[in-house]
């Protein structure tokens, strides 16, 4: 890669603030990713705070502004653009994308329709609200499902992350229960067709020289599920980086990455979730504006690979972030 640090005496000049915790599920998680970012910066001499996203949140930047944010908050909290929003309102730079390319990612099918304009390959889905899965009759609507998108199905939350309330349905008797889990984090499921194959993450960052694809990581969980105790328990994943992809495929995910970020409008950094099925072909599955910093998260793994310094490449987006507001 091109351009990877800022300037060490411009990083000991900054004061940032990492947003950690919040009320969603994925509240542990964001509090691993909120420390782990904290001890990157702190090693690099940026003067970094941990804070919770609580009333307290408010008052404080107002009073006390920070140089900049780095958001580690996952689920709605910091992924939906509301934070990001307040954060405008306070005129306090941030690390990541706007307001509302972060609305639009957040929100799957919103984000799957931005993709499918852009031509970028997504598996066919449809979106259900709770309240239309009841009016129109459970039964009758997910027949209707199976027969247009055909088995097997993946179920998942529209708005979440980290696979909470995901399912692979792989015979019709299980799709109830699974809708029935998935509506237990969202009112809305989305329930696309699932595509066997090697799932990668396609992490992309733009230090100063646009965005770019870090190496891709491979993802083996255990049980085949990518769920959240795949993802967080040690043991129940094995990661490859880079992904034992041909080095045609790598530079196709790559660009495939580059070009949802860009389509969706993101900034800075965002993790782009794909499958190549068995036919050689990949397809973006969704898209992250906040990605996991923990110790076994994708992001800190492809940067590692990329030969890139943690600290420093968060420090980069730092500064950046607060040069947007001089």
């Amino acid at each position: 890669m091109g351009k990877t640090a800022a300037d060490p005496a411009v990083l000991t000049d900054l004061r940032v603030l990492v947003l950690a915790g919040g009320l969603s599920y994925e509240r542990d998680v964001s509090l691993r990713s909120g420390r782990r970012v904290l001890d990157a910066l702190r090693a690099v001499g940026v003067e970094a705070e941990l804070r919770d996203a609580d009333v307290a949140l408010l008052p404080a930047l107002i009073a006390d502004p920070p140089d900049a944010v780095v958001i580690a908050l996952h689920g709605a909290t910091g992924e939906d653009g509301s934070l990001r929003g307040v954060l405008d309102l306070c005129d306090v730079p941030y690390v990541g994308c706007d307001a509302r390319a972060s609305r639009r990612a957040w929100d799957k099918p919103s984000a799957k329709t931005v993709l499918r304009e852009a031509r970028i390959p997504t598996p066919d889905w449809v979106a259900l609200p709770h309240d239309r899965f009841s009016e129109l009759g459970a039964v009758a609507v997910l027949d209707r499902i199976v027969d247009r998108l055909s088995l097997p199905l993946m179920v998942k939350p529209a708005q979440g992350g980290s696979g909470l309330g995901a399912a692979v349905v792989r015979d019709s008797a299980a799709l109830p229960a699974a809708m029935v889990g998935c509506f237990a984090y969202d009112s809305t499921a989305l329930v696309e067709r699932y595509l066997p194959g090697t799932d990668v993450a396609v992490s992309v960052i733009d230090l100063g020289e646009g965005p770019q694809a870090l190496p891709a990581v491979e993802i083996v969980p255990r049980n085949g599920v990518y769920d959240y105790a795949a993802r967080y328990t040690a043991g129940r994943t094995t990661w490859h980086t880079p992904a034992r992809l041909t080095a045609e495929m790598a530079e196709a995910v790559a660009e495939l990455a580059v070009a949802a970020h860009t389509a969706l409008g993101l900034r800075d950094l965002s993790r782009v979730d794909l499958i190549v099925d068995a036919d050689g072909q990949p397809h973006v599955l969704g898209v992250n504006v906040a990605p996991g910093m923990t110790e076994t998260s994708l992001l800190p793994l492809a940067a590692q690979a990329a030969g890139l310094d943690f600290g420093r490449m968060i420090g980069t987006l730092v500064s950046q972030a607060a040069a947007r507001a001089a």
